[in-house]
């Protein structure tokens, strides 16, 4: 993901978090585990600790994740996604 669509889902997620609140809280837990794999990452590699860095390096691609299952699901029609179109 790159950061205009990090922006622009957040605008979204402002503009219409009363009427989505649980698209908010969901992308809020997936940004809180992205963001503790960036802080848990240097740890980890300090700690030589093998689990650990493969946890906190595969959840950074976490956010790109979400919005590539969410914007599969919603082109099969399976799950409604009113913030896809955000993203341009």
């Amino acid at each position: 993901m790159t950061l205009q669509q990090f922006q622009e889902l957040k605008l979204w997620h402002q503009r219409q978090g009363r009427r989505h609140p649980v698209e908010k809280a969901l992308w809020d837990v997936v940004l809180t585990v992205w963001l503790l794999g960036w802080v848990g990452a240097p740890t980890a590699f300090l700690m030589n600790s093998g689990w650990a860095e493969f946890a906190c390096l595969s959840v950074l691609f976490l956010p790109g994740l979400y919005v590539a299952v969410r914007r599969r699901l919603h082109n099969e029609h399976r799950l409604r996604c009113d913030w896809i179109v955000a993203l341009g």
